[in-house]
């Protein structure tokens, strides 16, 4: 996650689109177990990562904590307020927003512009300088990063002056002391790296949507503060002029006019990193003779359009706000330069470039064995396959980012399933025509089908009704949307069961075909050798039945005999032997 970097991931809410791959104009964003994961070494902090990013997993790193400590234990915290406030405090006035940002704790607030305006002064002295060739503007952190990341041919040409936070600093620090903390109010995340390089200067960097963090913290109501009368010079430092230029593209250019003895050279204004790349590409700085100043800005449009701005105002409006609280001076104002930075931007250690059979190798890991293969789509967040070759080489991509290749992947798997199973499986859009359909489904038609099916495997295009007698089943699972079944629908001589379900409502359909007539026959079979045992067992019983009822006449009649044999009559109190012609006198007691 990395959350020590200006701008990190949050894994968890990742959903693997790759859309921050793609607009990364650094290419600072690897993937890694299927997550996007932020390079901080090649990391610019431009931000574009956070606006395209449609899970909100890209966050900005929280620098708020320290400052409410700091606030807390009574510290002195000096603001550095970026003129590009107008932009996303709209409501609000000047001395409306230097007193809100006093009420919340610090001891006082100043403008960035002011800087500015010591490095504007500083930068027209040195496009004096003889032998002068093109200077890069070091105002922006990000483009200085950008530069040095993507462009070490470039690197010497981008100005060693501070940008004008870093110069600010400096203004503050010598006006009220080294105990000071400089805190930096802004549109800009790269303002972090600032912090993080130059600590003893930039105590924090917080973004205008921190500040707004703050105020609904402390539960403070804006509107007590957006019709305050500005009564003089509100800040702590005198009120900015021409550095209040600064937000908006070609600012910086517009301010160098106010002063005296500026030789003439050609100006550019870029905006936008994908711009300046464009300007920069196959070109280096030896190319240009002319004394050439580049005013180079990350974002489009300027400052203004910062990722950490609070307000839903267009490019124009808040140029225009910027401009109507600025007050140009009348040409030949005297200014104190700054002093020229004591790190200069150095080169990245340029990576070690894979060699061409690594290259051809990742090739082959997605795929990619012919030219032809080479499709150029962008979907992997590379312009070319080339590049994202290179990428997967030095483990800077992951073979699942390839569209082309994950598409051919899920095909044949699909594929090889469909062929594999014992049933029929086919698939039917909405006109009735088959999608895909595998061999099994193909056996159970008849002859001319499967000669087709062996000239257009799937048979794709085909028209179901015309293929099977039962093709009203599909157009009851469109219209019903749910799931259709039946046993022993009889085709060319086969018992099919049928279950047809919903893939894409009111789009695809799927069916199984299941062939049942050799169990059927089984049934069949075992339910008459059940009748012919029940037959013998019935024969067999009555059988038994019948003899059991013969017997038992017999011996009925046999028992009968015996019985008479052995029973006695009662004669005048005495027995009668049945054996003897006598009766034998009864016994007296």
């Amino acid at each position: 996650m990395n959350k020590g970097n200006p701008v990190y991931t949050t894994e968890a809410e990742c959903q693997d689109c790759f859309k921050c791959v793609r607009n990364c104009p650094a290419k600072a964003i690897r993937i890694k177990d299927a997550h996007a994961e932020v390079i901080p070494e090649l990391c610019v902090a431009c931000g574009r990562c956070l606006a395209v990013c449609p899970a909100h997993a890209k966050c900005v790193r929280d620098d708020l904590g320290k400052v409410r400590e700091a606030l807390a234990a009574g510290e002195k915290l000096h603001v550095s307020l970026a003129p590009s406030w107008t932009g996303s405090f709209p409501t609000l006035t000047v001395a409306g927003i230097c007193a809100l940002i006093k009420d919340l704790g610090f001891a006082g607030v100043s403008e960035t512009a002011i800087g500015a305006q010591r490095v504007s002064r500083a930068v027209a002295d040195t496009m004096k300088e003889p032998g002068r060739g093109v200077m890069i503007s070091s105002a922006c952190p990000a483009v200085k990063e950008f530069v040095r990341v993507l462009f070490p041919d470039w690197v010497h040409a981008v100005s060693s002056l501070p940008s004008p936070l870093l110069e600010h600093c400096r203004v503050i620090h010598e006006k009220f002391g080294k105990d000071v903390k400089v805190v930096f109010f802004g549109p800009c995340v790269a303002k972090k790296l600032e912090a993080d390089h130059h600590p003893d200067l930039l105590f924090a960097a917080l973004g205008f949507t921190d500040l707004e963090h703050l105020v609904k913290e402390k539960g403070v109501d804006l509107k007590k503060y957006e019709n305050l009368p500005e009564t003089g010079n509100v800040f702590e430092l005198e009120k900015a002029q021409e550095g209040a230029l600064y937000p908006a593209e070609g600012g910086m250019m517009e301010s160098l006019n106010v002063y005296d003895g500026v030789p003439p050279a050609a100006g550019i204004a870029v905006s936008g990193l994908d711009n300046i790349r464009a300007a920069l590409m196959d070109t280096k700085p030896s190319d240009i003779k002319e004394p050439t100043f580049i005013e180079a800005l990350a974002c489009f449009g300027g400052c203004v359009n910062g990722p950490c701005v609070t307000s839903e105002l267009s490019t124009l409006e808040r140029i225009a706000r910027v401009r109507r609280n600025l007050t140009i001076p009348p040409k030949g104002v005297k200014r104190t330069p700054a002093a020229e930075l004591e790190c200069p931007a150095s080169p990245l250690q340029i990576e070690p470039e894979p060699t061409p059979d690594e290259i051809i190798q990742a090739l082959k890991r997605v795929g990619k064995t012919t030219p032809e293969d080479e499709l150029n789509c962008g979907g992997c967040g590379y312009d070319t396959c080339r590049r994202f070759a290179r990428a997967l080489a030095i483990g800077k991509a992951e073979p699942s980012m390839c569209v082309s290749y994950m598409r051919k992947l899920a095909m044949k798997k699909a594929n090889a399933l469909l062929n594999c199973m014992p049933c029929g499986v086919v698939i039917v859009d909405s006109d009735m025509k088959i999608v895909e359909c595998n061999a099994a489904f193909a056996d159970m038609l008849d002859e001319n089908a499967k000669m087709a099916f062996e000239a257009c495997p799937g048979l794709a295009g085909a028209n179901i009704h015309k293929l099977i007698p039962f093709g009203d089943l599909f157009t009851e699972a469109f219209e019903s949307g749910r799931e259709v079944e039946r046993a022993h629908c009889s085709l060319n001589g086969k018992l099919i069961d049928i279950s047809i379900f919903t893939i894409e409502p009111g789009q695809t359909v799927g069916a199984t075909f299941a062939d049942v007539t050799g169990m059927e026959l089984r049934r069949d079979q075992i339910a008459r050798k059940a009748r012919e045992v029940l037959a013998k067992n019935l024969t067999t019983v009555q059988d038994i039945a019948w003899k059991l009822g013969e017997h038992m006449a017999d011996t009925e009649i046999l028992l009968r005999s015996i019985a008479d044999g052995y029973s006695s009559t009662q004669d005048n109190g005495g027995w009668k032997d049945v054996g003897k012609d006598e009766t034998t006198p009864k016994e007296e007691k």
